[in-house]
């Protein structure tokens, strides 16, 4: 027969302790943290392969032409701006590139591919069409002619002769309003 006492100090062996389960539990934390990690990794990777894919698209603006703001944001989600208002992303497989723009009306995908060279397409014709909008906006619109009026002369009244008829006009309503009020009393 086993003894009650041994079965129950072997049971008190096999459980883990509190600091094993805490230990465990961290490497396993630092294990999914690493996954993350290399994703993000993967995601900038692969938007810097496209950063790069875009650089002679970028050597042909003009560089008095400061409409876009090219880079790598590393966030949590890591993106390449092109502009304030459009960037790509990585899609929820990390293997399709997502060309957005944001607007009023919320956010719109312009393109979407696993193929650079699509998106890089994709991302010239944005760059025409801001360009070509910048163009238009530049274009100075003539100023309406002003008509010239006559200039009227006005002539003005002293100011020391409206003071003293302001004043005159004042006394005689002080001396009215006394003389009523003493023939009323009366």
């Amino acid at each position: 027969m086993a003894d009650p006492q041994n079965t129950g100090n072997e049971a008190r062996e096999m459980r883990p302790t509190l600091r094993e389960a805490l230990r465990k539990a961290r490497i396993e934390a630092a294990d999914r943290t690493g996954v993350v990690v290399e994703l993000r990794d993967a995601e900038v990777a692969r938007l810097e392969i496209l950063n790069d894919a875009l650089d002679p698209l970028f050597a042909q603006v003009p560089d008095k032409v400061d409409l876009f703001d090219r880079g790598i944001s590393q966030g949590e989600t890591p993106r390449l701006w092109i502009d304030v208002v459009a960037h790509i992303l990585m899609g929820r497989d990390k293997r399709i590139y997502r060309f957005v723009q944001d607007s009023r009306f919320g956010r719109i995908v312009l393109a979407e591919s696993h193929d650079v060279p699509v998106i890089v397409d994709a991302v010239t014709d944005y760059v025409a069409r801001r360009m070509i909008e910048r163009e238009h906006a530049m274009v100075a619109t003539p100023m309406p002619e002003v008509k010239e009026e006559p200039v009227v002369e006005v002539r003005k009244r002293g100011g020391f002769g409206m003071f003293v008829f302001g004043f005159l006009v004042g006394a005689l309503a002080l001396f009215g309003l006394a003389l009523f009020l003493s023939l009323r009393n009366m």
